[in-house]
């Protein structure tokens, strides 16, 4: 059984206003998560609005939406103490003019320093899903199986319609934020991995990335774990909205590992096709069409049933093949979480939406 991991980043919103408050060290450092969080499930992220969870390695969907609700639970507790609200949403619906500080730390300063504006406005939040592999060769051959179903997940996943309480005609705007760092979006297709330790060092040499956590590829090599680590999905406004890409990711893996094993044929797609691609996932959802891993443009519920399709026997070898399939119902017929949030703005203005998004009441 292939063990899997959730990272989710959260904000910090006052609760009348809805724009980010700088409370996440007085959050993180709140004595009432303890002893239901252990501190090295929370953690700093960029810019002093945000949080992230980390949950421990699961064996089952149900370990991680355990753990998910604990620690979204736990935090939303914490936030309140203080006097805001922990927001599961993939952009800040409203900002101040003046930029959210940014974390103390040298690695965040230093990047701040390098793209200030971009910094300014990276009030984003992603969750990402590590999958364990064998080794790092099994990894990149996973890679280069997995990518060609990422703009998929972007347009399921999408949560980050709203920017400057506007509707920016995005399903995630949060993708076309973070696409504009040197090195993001779809990963690139590898000849092995020797091509791949050349490319990363190549990256490092030339200055354009410092460090290896600064590879923001939609799909990588963990440089911390033995895993693969997917992180092209927006926050969920649900935890088990959660657990349900967490079980299509694993049985992506579990798929792409038993394709390469078997000598499959690869799935080809041009770089300039798969960006295009996953441009038209993060604008339109499941709304409208999707361009399916052969090219072509599909309906997003046919391009969906390919995938569901294509990781099916993986999804019955874990026993996630009820759950998921459930949950991707609900999703077909509800909409994503962005068109949740537009509801919301459409109807009831800003305090509609920031209710929407916060966890209050029992947790998501």
């Amino acid at each position: 059984m292939i063990t899997v991991g959730v990272e989710e980043e959260y904000l910090l919103l006052d609760p009348d206003s809805g724009l980010p408050v700088p409370l996440a060290e007085e959050v993180r450092g709140c004595s009432g998560l303890e002893p239901v969080v252990d501190r090295r499930e929370v953690q700093a992220e960029l810019l002093q609005a945000q949080v992230e969870v980390a949950t421990p390695v699961c064996t089952d969907l149900e370990e991680v939406g355990g753990h998910l609700l604990r620690l979204r639970h736990a935090l939303g507790a914490a936030a309140e103490e203080f006097g805001c609200r922990l927001a599961a949403c993939a952009t800040a619906p409203f900002r101040e003019v003046a930029p959210v500080p940014v974390t103390r730390s040298p690695r965040y300063l230093a990047i701040q320093t390098q793209a200030p504006q971009l910094v300014a406005e990276q009030l984003v939040n992603g969750m990402h899903v590590h999958a364990a592999v064998s080794d790092p060769a099994m990894g990149v051959a996973v890679l280069n199986r997995i990518r060609v179903w990422l703009p998929v997940l972007v347009a399921m996943s999408a949560n980050s319609p709203v920017w400057d309480g506007r509707d920016t005609g995005f399903s995630s705007w949060r993708t076309v934020i973070f696409g504009r760092w040197p090195v993001s979006g779809p990963p690139p297709h590898f000849d092995g991995l020797a091509d791949h330790e050349q490319r990363v060092r190549g990256l490092l040499t030339s200055g354009i990335i410092t460090d290896p956590g600064q590879i923001y590829w939609q799909a990588r090599l963990s440089d911390k774990y033995p895993t693969i680590e997917v992180r092209c999905m927006d926050v969920q406004l649900k935890a088990d909205e959660a657990v349900m890409f967490a079980g299509i990711v694993r049985a992506l893996v579990a798929t792409a590992i038993s394709d390469e094993k078997a000598g499959l044929p690869l799935t080809a797609c041009a770089p300039e096709l798969l960006h295009g691609a996953n441009w038209y996932a993060a604008r339109d959802g499941i709304s409208g069409s999707l361009v399916a891993p052969d090219g072509r443009l599909r309906s997003a519920g046919d391009v969906i049933a390919q995938l569901m399709d294509h990781i099916a026997p993986a999804l019955e070898e874990a026993g996630d093949a009820r759950e998921v399939g459930a949950l991707v119902h609900r999703l077909l017929q509800q909409g994503t979480s962005a068109d949740l949030q537009r509801r919301a703005l459409a109807e009831g203005g800003m305090r509609a939406l920031t209710d929407l998004v916060t966890m209050q009441g029992p947790p998501q």
